[in-house]
């Protein structure tokens, strides 16, 4: 099973974040060995970079999310993911930075650079986007329904 770890800074605040993540933790469940790592942001970006190189699991795929990065379809999303694991990597680690994004010595650390959008979305929501997504992208590589 793919261990997964998500790193962002900042807490989910409002419940109704909290709840949704909550919800597709439990649908990841199944696919996924998940563990995410809540880091406090601020007072910048390369205060962030200190606390997001010691949060860092060793020897796992570094996958950042920036608004730079790579556009995927959600097809092109499972597709990517399937090709990793097919390669033999058994532990990806996204990271979400704060609104201030990430600073270029945790950019330079990922092998891959994800957007999920050219808009930019509050880091809470991407929480909870990038759980939504990664779970949709495992029931499309198992050839399960999932909603359009």
């Amino acid at each position: 099973m793919l261990h997964v770890t998500n790193i962002s800074c900042g807490k989910l605040k409002e419940k109704y974040l909290r709840d949704a993540a909550s919800e597709y933790k439990k649908r990841l469940s199944g696919y996924v060995l998940l563990t995410e790592r809540e880091l406090s942001d601020g007072p910048d970006m390369y205060a962030e970079a200190e606390r997001i190189k010691k949060a860092l699991p060793e020897g796992a795929f570094i996958i950042t999310l920036e608004i730079e990065g790579e556009e995927y379809t959600s097809e092109g999303f499972s597709d990517k993911l399937r090709e990793l694991m097919n390669e033999g990597i058994s532990h990806i680690c996204f990271i979400i930075g704060d609104s201030d994004g990430l600073a270029e010595e945790i950019k330079d650390r990922a092998k891959l650079h994800v957007s999920f959008s050219k808009m930019t979305f509050p880091h809470q929501l991407m929480r909870v986007i990038l759980l939504e997504q990664t779970y949709r992208a495992f029931k499309i590589m198992k050839g399960e329904p999932y909603h359009k």
